[in-house]
């Protein structure tokens, strides 16, 4: 994901895009830039490749400006380079873009209307500041321009627009991607993360999709595009350090889901070099010392846990066990001789992980702790911990800290695999794999729309529902009914597919919701015979499957990836169902009852 913001009416227009650019940094973006204007005659556009620091190196003191937009990028469309970096300029030098999302018809708008026009930069958003300028030539408005463009495109954007001929405005839009509206006193901005322009103000307005906004130093005009205004009053935005990544979404279940692309680039970022996996020597050695990997954990760590096993036998060649925290302190396991355990803890403050700890400890079995919180008790405590860099977690219902989890324990497989010579973990490029994820999570999560109908077909009314699969799909099932269960309340089940005739098939009867993904090669014909069994006996069944298995009548493709990470991508739509599920019952999704974010007690 990327990030956008904007000003309007300062005196000191870059160093505001500066210091919002410097906040959304830790989304770990590959190029950066801004324009900027002082609506007197003089404009300055500056891009960098690389770090925030690049950009902030290169805009001295001479540029100013009284409004300007700024952009931060990850490179989806076109490598990361000085050219496709943002802002991106119209062959006449009039209007300057910055965008975040995924423009899918940007390649038909190309060939259909500018034909004529050569582009700088490999990126779908050069195409839609090139659509503007071409319509603006044949005398239409900036604005009508912008929104005649808008008509035509097709996919995810969040776009702030400046016309060059009248810098006194700045032109805004979304569908899927979010954007926010700062009002201050005489000035306005905008922003993709409240956190980004805190500093300016705390009254954010929050935009629908395909709303178009004209913005002012001193106006806010928001209308459809078909031109009828809306109205609506700016929020206040009061953020801690224990809650900086609320934002403006109305619940941080659907924040924390949206920012799982950007948890994979982080820790990407924070764990590889040039495709390479870079670990602690430390942790590095303790793996390798050991002949059997104990992984313990809880709810979503446990089922993340449960992905991680096959991922170390297959690219590591190393025994691995995965076992529930609060069955494992008090239940004497057959140890190997040389195991080391390894904590999974979104909080490091899981009291049942805790006593597994003081255990290994008093044992003097090595200990590696994997969290979300590196100054929490479990990273502390034990011998060596790394960090998930999914940052703060606060919806019950978890959700980036099982996708950060996955991730590491696969760069912790390849790079165990790597050091210990295995033709495997050779084969793997856990990086690449990784990116993709990141990229195909984005995609599913611009179908949130389709999965909300889908979550009203399916559990408006229901009691229960199952999901089903084989391999690591039946491992996602197990997440997947968790997630709907604790904040939908609608009991829930994950089931290997192949045991349905054992037992299970007898509850199922007319419109029982089951949920069957489909992304294992192997298994793929089975799971799909039983899902046409559980359909002959009344239930209502939609079919999740990746691109390279989907057949005709699935609801939902996912799109490829090595079948070992393809949890990364199952559980989006899983996470958005439970989410649409709890919101049309009107509950607190946040907060469920019953439950608590950290288990402190045993």
């Amino acid at each position: 994901m990327c990030g956008i913001v904007g000003v309007i009416g300062v005196p000191n227009a870059p160093e505001v895009l500066l210091a919002g650019l410097a906040k959304l940094e830790y989304r770990g973006y590959d190029s950066a830039g801004l324009y900027v204007n002082d609506q007197a005659g003089h404009d300055f556009l500056v891009k960098r490749v690389g770090r925030i620091s690049a950009l902030e190196a290169a805009v001295d003191a001479s540029v100013q400006g009284t409004m300007g937009i700024g952009h931060t990028r990850w490179a989806t469309n076109g490598r990361p380079t000085l050219a496709n970096a943002h802002p991106h300029v119209s062959a006449d030098e009039r209007f300057y873009l910055v965008h975040n999302g995924v423009i899918t018809n940007a390649a038909a708008l190309q060939a259909q209307y500018l034909q004529g026009v050569t582009l700088a930069s490999d990126t779908d958003t050069e195409v839609v500041v090139q659509l503007i300028a071409v319509f603006a030539q044949t005398g239409l408005s900036a604005k009508a321009a912008f929104r005649r463009a808008l008509q035509l495109i097709e996919g995810s954007y969040a776009f702030c627009l400046v016309d060059r001929l009248d810098p006194s405005t700045l032109f805004v839009a979304k569908n899927q991607s979010p954007l926010l509206i700062g009002v201050g006193t005489g000035f306005n901005v905008v922003a993709s993360d409240a956190l980004a322009m805190l500093d300016q103000t705390d009254q954010f307005i929050a935009l629908a999709d395909h709303e178009l906004v004209t913005l002012t130093a001193t106006t806010v005009r928001i209308e459809a595009l078909d031109g009828t205004p809306v109205v609506r009053a700016p929020q206040t935005v009061r953020l801690t350090d224990g809650d900086a990544e609320l934002g403006a979404y109305p619940f941080y279940m659907l924040k924390e889901l949206n920012e799982q692309p950007t948890v994979l680039r982080r820790l990407l970022a924070r764990y590889t070099a040039d495709g390479q996996v870079q670990l602690p020597a430390a942790v590095l050695q303790a793996l390798q010392a050991a002949d059997r990997l104990y992984l313990v954990a809880a709810g979503t760590s446990y089922h993340a846990g449960l992905v991680g096993k096959p991922l170390f036998e297959q690219l590591a060649g190393v025994p691995t066990e995965v076992h529930l925290a609060s069955e494992f302190a008090y239940h004497q396991q057959l140890m190997a001789a040389k195991p080391l355990l390894i904590f999974l803890t979104q909080s490091g403050e899981t009291a049942d992980l805790r006593q597994v700890l003081l255990k290994a400890k008093a044992e003097g079995w090595p200990t590696l702790t994997l969290t979300n919180v590196a100054s929490s008790t479990l990273a502390r405590e034990a011998d060596a911990a790394l960090s998930l860099a999914a940052g703060p977690e606060i919806a019950v219902a978890s959700t980036k800290a099982y996708t950060a989890q996955v991730a590491l324990l696969a760069i912790l497989a390849q790079g165990l695999g790597v050091a210990q010579a295995q033709p495997a973990a050779a084969a793997f490029n856990v990086a690449h794999q990784l990116s993709l994820a990141a990229s195909g999570q984005a995609q599913l999560i611009d179908q949130a729309p389709r999965l909300h109908e889908a979550a009203q077909h399916l559990f408006t009314g229901a009691t229960r529902a199952f999901y089903i699969g084989r391999g690591t799909d039946w491992l996602v099932s197990l997440e997947a009914a968790l997630k709907l269960k604790e904040i939908s309340y609608i009991q829930a089940e994950g089931f290997a597919a192949g045991e349905l005739k054992h037992g299970t098939i007898a509850l199922i009867e007319a419109d029982t919701p089951v949920i069957a993904f489909i992304t294992d090669p192997a298994t793929a014909a089975h799971t799909r015979s039983n899902a046409a069994e559980v359909a002959a006996r009344g239930a209502q069944v939609l079919r999740i499957a990746s691109a390279a298995l989907a057949e005709p009548g699935d609801q939902l493709r996912l799109p490829d990836l090595d079948a070992c990470l393809m949890p990364l991508l199952t559980v989006i739509p899983a996470q958005l169902l439970a989410y649409f599920a709890s919101l049309d019952r009107g509950y607190d999704v946040d907060r469920p009852r019953n439950l608590a974010k950290s288990v402190t007690v045993e």
